[in-house]
Parts: structure tokens; sequence; C-alpha cells
């Protein structure tokens, strides 16, 4: 196949262009580099069935060749990114999603859209199956996050019912792994890379609010699975072991042999209290669940963080 894949030098997309070239489909990854990163794509660049394109997707582009499957990843999903670039979050959820499924129609091309755990803000149903609606502040900090990728679930529902294209909808839970930014500001880089320089690990809150944390490689082999089923409904992937923020800090902190201590700070707006996804129907549909352990998972992930 040839894949064109949106926000494929950020951490998914990097590693779902790796993972398409190793089995041996030609890979388009575009990007604007607004958060992706070069050294991400830098050990496949070479490949001569990787291509790059230097592009905004909220702006209209029309690949020259075609393309059999888009999967549309160019998303700011990390707190500090998208508060930082509100509109350019707003627009890749909207005007990106637009561009990307028309791209697909266009083609005859398969979609597949990242979608988040985010459209169920900080729910009021635990865990999360995809039947819930969710509990999102519009108009909140966090607003311009959720309801991007709500907008484009609704677009790629949309092109799917009006035109016929052939979408796919993952909602992703936390995910971890090697190649997610030192900056990240999300919680596994932040401690693993403040436990590393021996700095306090920040906790908001008093660290009992919970995540359900999966590990890449686990992820890719969900959606990859999930690009082969007939399946038009959004489905949940992510891991159902539920832990608290403080005891992922203090096992990072085990794990790095860390002395550093924790650094209490105040519950960001519309921070969800609890995070675990059902993950009934990607087991059913899929055959799918996580097969890494947490602590695994985040060796490697620290390990990759010391390079």
């Amino acid at each position: 196949m040839r894949i064109l894949i949106t926000g494929g030098a950020g951490f998914i997309g990097s590693h779902l262009c790796e993972r398409f070239l190793s089995q041996g489909h030609e890979v388009v990854c575009l990007d604007n580099f607004i958060t992706g990163c070069r050294q991400n794509i830098q050990p496949f660049s070479s490949n001569p069935s990787f291509s790059l394109i230097e592009h905004d997707i909220s702006v209209p582009y029309f690949p020259s060749e075609p393309i059999d499957y888009v999967l549309h990843f160019a998303s700011l999903a990390s707190p500090p990114d998208y508060l930082k670039y509100p509109i350019p979050t707003l627009k890749a959820g909207s005007l990106g999603t637009l561009n990307a499924l028309g791209m697909a129609k266009a083609f005859k091309a398969k979609f597949l859209l990242a979608s988040t755990s985010e459209v169920y803000g900080d729910p009021l149903v635990h865990p999360q199956p995809e039947s819930y609606w969710g509990h999102v502040n519009c108009v909140g900090p966090r607003g311009v996050y959720d309801e991007s990728k709500r907008m484009a679930e609704a677009l790629a529902c949309a092109y799917h019912r009006e035109h016929g294209v052939d979408t796919r909808v993952v909602r992703i839970f936390n995910t971890y792994g090697p190649r997610m930014k030192s900056n990240d500001g999300r919680a596994v880089p932040n401690f693993i890379a403040q436990a590393l320089a021996g700095q306090p690990l920040t906790l908001y809150g008093d660290g009992t609010q919970t995540r359900s944390f999966c590990y890449i490689d686990d992820l890719l082999e969900g959606i990859e699975r999930l690009m082969q089923a007939d399946f038009y409904d959004p489905v949940n992937l992510g891991n159902p072991v539920e832990i608290s923020l403080l005891t992922l800090a203090q096992t990072i902190l085990k794990l790095t042999r860390s002395k550093s201590a924790m650094a209490l700070k105040p519950l960001p707006t519309d921070d969800p209290k609890r995070r675990r996804p059902d993950i009934s129907l990607a087991k059913r549909l899929l055959g799918w669940e996580p097969r890494v352990p947490l602590e695994e998972g985040l060796t490697k992930t620290i390990e990759s963080f010391k390079v």
C-alpha cells in the first residue's frame, strides 16, 4: 500500500511510519513540525519507500500520486502545546480533518482518524465505553483539544454516511514509549525527565487522579487491526489497568533509582479525575488487548531517554 500519515513526525505517527515501512509499504509523512520532530523520522528517512511532505494539513493539499490509506494523526496533543497553540489545534481537528478526508474521498482510499479519550472529558461514567457521550467543558482551556477531536469524529462519520468514505475512528487513551519529548507535558515523559535529572517530580493536585497507560507497541498493533476491520464507529484503544499518578511517579523513581522528591502543584482546570478505557469492543472486534506490563514499558522508555 501507499500510506499517507499526517503528523507522521510525531510520537505515534513516526512509530506508524516505521512499522509500515518494515512491512514493505510506501509511506508519505506529512508534517509541518509545529510539534513533530525531525529526529523521530531520521532512522528511516533514507528509505526509498519513505517521503516527507512539509505541509500544514489545515491548508488543502493534494498528493501527486494515488494513496491507498490516509491516517490522520496531525494534532497538538499535549496540554502545553494545545494551550500555547489553541487556534492551530482547532484547525488541525476541523480543517485538517476535512482536508485529509478530502484526499481519501478523491483517491477512494481508506481513512483512519486518531481521536482521543479526551472526547469523554472529565467523565461521569467509569470506565468509559464508546457509547458514553462525554462530559466536556467546550469553553474551558482544554476545550480547544477536546472539541477539535469531537469535531473530527463528526466529520469522519459524516463523510462515511454522505460520501461512502471507508472510515475508521480510534479513541486513543494515554500512550507512552520512546520518542516522546522530554518537555511533552504529559505524566510519563515529565516524570522520567525529572527523575533522571534529579529534579522534583511535578504532581498536580494530590496525585490520586488516575490514568491508564498503554505502551506504544500495543497501540500500534491495535491500530493496524482496526485498519483491517470493517467497522466505522469509534473504538477505544488503551490499557484498562488504572493507576494513580502518585503510583506512576513512585514506580518511575524506583526504576530510575532516583532520589527525587515530589512537588505538588494545583490541579489544572478541567483535568480529568479518572480515566480508564472500556476495551470490550476492541477485544471482541479485533481480538486485541495490551500485552506489555507497565514496568516493562517504562523501562524501555527510560532507556530511550538516556540516549
